[in-house]
C-alpha cells in the first residue's frame, strides 16, 4: 500500500494487494449486489475459452475486404461496420494493417513495466491534476468504492502533450515501444474514422476534420493492468461506464477474457480473436452522428487465477472545438439531439456529475430539447 500527497486519501496498489496473500479483498473494493456479476462461473474461465459459430460475440470484421477487395466484399465489410456501430457500438478488427508482432510486443512489455519493483514504478505515479503517469484509481471523491486494477496513462498527442520524460524507461525498450506502437495505431484510427465517415453519407474525411485534423486531434494511452483476485464475484476491474471520447482501440489480453458489452438487459464477455484489435464508438461520435452511432456501456470483470494486461487507445476530438452532430444527419424527422460543446466542456460536464455509466451523454438530451 503506497501513498500519494495528492489523492484525498491513500493509493492503495491494486497489484501490491494481489501480491500479499490475502484471501479476501478489502471493504473498499466491494461493489453494491447490483453492480456485480450476477453468473460470475459462466465467465470466470481462467483462459481464453473455445467458442463456435454460434456462440455470441461481437461484430467481426476483416479490414482486408474494405481495401482492396472485390465491390461485392466491400460492400458487404462496409453493410457490417454500419451495423456494428448502430447496434452494438463495438467491433473486432483483423488484418487491420499493424504488425502482429508490434502488438504482441507492446503487450509484453507493458507486462513487464507492471512486474518491476514497486519503487521503480512509483517514480512516475500521477496525481488527480493530469491522471498522466501510474495510477490505482480514476475519482477523486473520498471513500469512493475502487475498482480492482492499476493502469498507465499517458498523452500521445497532439504531440505539444507528448512528454516522453513522463513515460516510464524501464524496461529499456519501452519507450521506443509505444512511439512505434503509437504511431500505428493513430494510423489505424485514421482509416477506421473514413469508414465510419463513409458510412455515414459524409465526406471520407469529415470525422477526422471534426476532431481537428490529422497533427491537432487528442490520443492518449491507458494501459490497464488487472491483478487475479480471491474474491472476483464482489468486485470489478473497471466499472460499468461509455466511453466519453470519440472512439477506443483496445488491444485486449488474448488469454484471459474480461471486457463485457452490454447488450439490453444482458452482458456479453467478449472473445478476443488472435491479432484483433476491439474498437468500440465513443460519446463523441454519438453526438457527431446525431445518436446513429452508439456509444455503449461496458466494464471489465476479473480474474482469480491469472491478471491480465490491455491497452486501451484513445481517438479524441481536440478540447477547445465545439462537437455537435453533422448538419447532414439533422433534418425534420430528427433533430439535433446533443447541444454543442466541446471535449473539455465535456469532461468538466460528467466529472461534476460522477460515474453515471451511460446516463453521461443521454442526459445531454434532454438538456437540448429544453432549450
Amino acid at each position: 500500500m503506497m501513498a500519494c500527497q495528492d489523492w484525498p486519501e491513500p493509493v492503495i496498489r491494486v497489484q501490491a494487494l494481489a501480491e500479499s496473500g490475502l484471501t479476501t479483498i478489502p471493504e473498499r473494493f466491494i461493489k453494491p449486489k447490483s453492480q456485480r456479476v450476477t453468473d460470475y462461473a459462466t465467465h470466470s474461465s481462467s483462459t481464453q475459452p473455445k467458442f463456435s459459430d454460434t456462440d455470441i460475440n461481437i461484430p467481426v470484421i476483416d479490414m482486408k475486404h474494405l481495401y482492396g477487395g472485390e465491390e461485392g466484399q466491400r460492400a458487404e465489410a462496409l453493410h457490417r461496420v454500419a451495423e456494428a456501430c448502430r447496434e452494438w457500438g463495438f467491433f473486432q478488427v483483423v488484418n487491420h494493417g499493424v504488425n502482429h508482432e508490434l502488438m504482441k510486443g507492446a503487450r509484453e512489455v507493458w507486462r513487464e513495466f507492471f512486474h518491476q519493483p514497486i519503487e521503480v514504478k512509483e517514480k512516475f505515479a500521477n496525481t488527480p491534476l493530469t491522471y498522466e503517469g501510474y495510477g490505482s484509481r480514476l475519482g477523486v471523491k473520498k471513500g469512493a468504492i475502487l475498482d480492482w486494477s492499476d493502469y498507465f496513462f499517458l498523452h500521445y498527442m497532439p504531440c505539444s502533450l507528448r512528454d516522453q520524460t513522463k513515460w516510464p524507461n524501464l524496461p529499456t525498450s519501452l519507450r521506443n515501444e509505444i512511439d512505434e506502437y503509437g504511431e500505428e495505431v493513430v494510423k489505424l484510427g485514421g482509416r477506421v474514422l473514413e469508414i465510419l465517415s463513409v458510412n455515414l453519407g459524409l465526406r471520407q474525411d469529415f470525422l477526422l476534420n471534426a476532431f481537428g485534423g490529422e497533427k491537432d486531434l487528442g490520443a492518449c494511452l491507458r494501459v490497464n493492468f488487472y491483478p487475479k483476485c480471491p474474491q472476483p464475484d464482489l468486485t470489478m476491474g473497471l466499472s460499468s461506464h461509455s466511453d466519453p471520447g470519440g472512439m477506443t482501440i483496445l488491444l485486449p489480453d488474448e488469454n484471459v477474457s474480461g471486457l463485457q458489452v452490454r447488450r439490453g438487459d444482458d452482458w456479453i464477455t467478449v472473445k478476443p480473436m488472435p491479432n484483433a484489435f476491439i474498437i468500440n464508438i465513443g460519446d463523441q461520435i454519438q453526438v457527431l452522428s446525431n445518436a446513429i452511432y452508439k456509444s455503449i456501456e461496458h466494464r471489465v470483470i476479473v480474474n482469480s487465477d491469472k491478471d491480465r494486461v490491455s491497452l486501451a487507445f484513445f481517438y479524441n476530438p481536440r478540447s477547445d472545438i465545439p462537437i455537435q452532430p453533422a448538419k447532414e444527419l439533422v433534418t425534420e424527422d430528427r433533430p439535433a439531439l446533443y447541444p454543442p460543446k466541446t471535449f473539455d466542456e465535456y469532461r468538466l460536464y460528467i466529472r461534476t456529475r460522477g460515474p453515471n455509466g451511460k446516463a453521461q451523454v443521454e442526459s445531454l438530451i434532454s438538456k437540448c430539447d429544453s432549450n
